[in-house]
């Protein structure tokens, strides 16, 4: 039997309102909250994020065995050239894209803030 149950992923980061509309962007769904501090964002399915300031905010250091990645997000696309386009004209940074030619089911971007998170095709 379960203990708890999974309520909101909270991501710590320099500027909530800027990341949480740059996930509202590639997610879809609804922000609310929209202060200095705490931004959460309500996803279609019910599921919800939530962007927390951070001051001092360091972003990680991925793949670097320097620092940490803190966390990741692994986000399921149907198209992985569209959603790659789209999520680096967002703002998104490549941090390992697929160099074999497409035979990868996923690649590895760092959002605004810096956090990896990965496009995954099914």
């Amino acid at each position: 039997m379960a203990i708890a149950k999974l309520t909101v992923t909270v991501v710590d980061c320099p500027d909530p309102t800027a990341l949480a509309r740059f996930y509202q962007q590639v997610l879809g769904g609804e922000l609310k909250g929209e202060g200095k501090d705490w931004v959460d964002l309500y996803l279609p399915d019910g599921d919800r994020l939530a962007f927390q300031e951070a001051p001092g905010h360091v972003a990680p250091s991925w793949p670097s065995p320097d620092g940490a990645q803190q966390l990741h997000l692994d986000l399921r696309v149907t198209d992985m050239a569209e959603a790659q386009e789209r999520v680096l004209a967002l703002g998104a940074r490549p941090l390992d894209l697929d160099d074999d030619g497409g035979k990868r089911d996923f690649r590895v971007f760092a959002d605004p803030a810096g956090h990896p998170f990965c496009l995954l095709h099914p």
